[in-house]
């Protein structure tokens, strides 16, 4: 773990606690469930399908493999928390984050060209009210400048419902303790994350590209070392801008690269069909959301023996 970090305080814990629980243990074995509240919480975004969650048995994955890792890579980066975890945690020597949608991509790209600290300084003078959050959104006012593009990226994520950011995702209207639009802005807990990734600029890189494509262009690369975590085929349409995705593509690329890789995915009987399709084993994994609904998510890979063994 790195020494430097920014204690966040009480509302970054509000945060974290409302995040959900995982099982990390053998899912052979009785289930412990995880509270993730413990993770981190790197990411400037709240993400819709982020995975938080997930930390725990991402840090047991990069520990069972050769060390040290030279890029870790996401091409479907999203929030990022687990390329960022890896990052923080010193799993990786470099992450790589690929992200085709444009809104989401400003941000990472105000991060890694090194203005964090200026957007941080836009997010903390933003007064975050109805009527400047609706002029700040609309299409007409849209800023020309990266760093205001970004602010609108930031605020956009935090004020509609459930961080959705796609098409037709409403404002945010009572929120916790009805606090309304303001529930989920946290303006001095994300400058002091943008500042934290600011410290680790020159370990990340970012590419604004299309994630299969970032896939089959670096396949053959040994060093690298892969997180895929795609827009999933049931709730992909409701979440993201960029939700189309040829999934049995994705399967076939991802059986051609060279180094290791993790893909989380919903549990569908489609998606079971294309990991045998292409030899991969499949793990369910439980998690409780902030419903307490328990559902599983698949970990599929070439080799999940370090999941499946205490």
């Amino acid at each position: 773990m790195m020494a430097s970090e920014h204690t966040l305080g009480s509302i970054d814990r509000m945060e974290q606690e409302s995040l959900p629980f995982v099982s990390s243990s053998n899912p052979r074995s009785k289930s412990s469930l995880v509270n993730v509240a413990s993770v981190k919480h790197r990411s400037p975004f709240r993400y819709p399908g982020g995975k938080t969650w997930l930390v725990p048995v991402m840090r047991r994955w990069l520990g069972s493999l050769p060390s040290p890792i030279e890029n870790f890579v996401e091409p479907f980066a999203g929030g990022a928390i687990v390329s960022l975890s890896a990052l923080f945690d010193n799993y990786a020597n470099k992450i790589t984050l690929i992200e085709k949608d444009l809104n989401v991509a400003v941000v990472w790209e105000t991060i890694v060209s090194g203005d964090g600290p200026e957007l941080a300084k836009k997010i903390v003078g933003f007064d975050l009210d109805e009527e400047n959050v609706r002029k700040l959104l609309t299409k007409t006012n849209a800023p020309d400048d990266i760093i205001g593009r970004a602010l609108v990226t930031i605020v956009r994520n935090r004020v509609q419902r459930g961080g959705i950011m796609a098409p037709g995702a409403g404002l945010v209207k009572n929120g916790e303790n009805g606090r309304g639009l303001k529930s989920r802005w946290y303006p001095e807990t994300l400058r002091n994350r943008l500042l934290d990734l600011h410290a680790k600029r020159s370990r990340m890189r970012f590419h604004a590209d299309d994630g299969i494509k970032f896939i089959r262009k670096k396949a053959k690369k040994e060093n690298l070392v892969w997180f895929i975590d795609p827009p999933y085929t049931v709730a992909g349409r409701r979440l993201y801008t960029h939700s189309d995705l040829d999934h049995e593509m994705l399967f076939a690329e991802s059986s051609k690269l060279e180094g290791p890789f993790l893909m989380t995915y919903d549990d569908t009987d489609y998606i079971r069909k294309l990991a045998r399709k292409y030899n991969f084993q499949i793990a369910p994994i439980p998690m409780k959301n902030t419903h307490h609904i328990i559902m599983n998510e698949l970990l599929i890979s070439r080799d999940l023996d370090w999941f499946m063994t205490d």
